[in-house]
């Protein structure tokens, strides 16, 4: 037994070790030059580049349709691919954009519509997913909306009791005084 498992042993031996003799001679130049190549280029990125950050809408009236366009820039090294472009609530729809592959330099657009929803002051995101290194890129939309002036007015607390003290009558209220030095508003009856 002793003798079969030191054979075995003696031929894995011989067996690794024209391995490693072979392993060196079997790579191929041209897959070294191609690999390195390869690493190269995973360092270069595309680069988004919009042309503004953000877009005020200004001062709007309250359910007023808007839109407006961003234009961006493929200012990297290899081709950008927009995956996705999506808002941060309904009321703000990206559209149009571009899913083929744009090469460095080139440039696209895509349209964000608003519909005037909310109260005040608005901020909305737009986040671009891409093939970038961060992944994403964010542009943003605001606006003043203005209160809807026909919107019917909720009830709430302040409301009604504002016109609670509107409708009821004002009531005659008796003051009473003390005549005795020291007793200034004490109600002595």
């Amino acid at each position: 037994m002793k003798k079969v498992l030191l054979g075995l042993s003696a031929i894995c031996l011989i067996a690794f070790t024209s391995c490693k003799e072979d392993a060196a001679s079997k790579v191929k130049e041209e897959n070294v030059a191609e690999a390195a190549k390869r690493d190269a280029n995973s360092t270069k990125f595309p680069e988004l580049t919009f042309d503004k950050s953000e877009h005020d809408f200004g001062e709007l009236e309250a359910k007023t349709n808007v839109e407006t366009e961003f234009s961006y820039t493929n200012t990297g090294d290899a081709p950008l691919v927009i995956t996705n472009i999506s808002s941060s609530c309904g009321c703000t729809i990206p559209k149009d954009w571009s899913r083929e592959p744009l090469a460095p330099g080139d440039s696209g657009k895509f349209t964000v519509k608003f519909n005037g929803s909310g109260n005040g002051n608005v901020t909305k995101t737009v986040t671009v997913s891409a093939n970038t290194e961060k992944g994403r890129e964010v542009v943003r939309i605001k606006a003043f909306v203005k209160p809807d002036p026909n919107a019917p007015v909720k009830p709430n607390a302040s409301n009604l009791q504002a016109s609670a003290k509107q409708a009821a009558p004002a009531a005659t209220q008796v003051v009473k005084s003390s005549t005795q030095p020291g007793h200034e508003g004490h109600n002595h009856d």
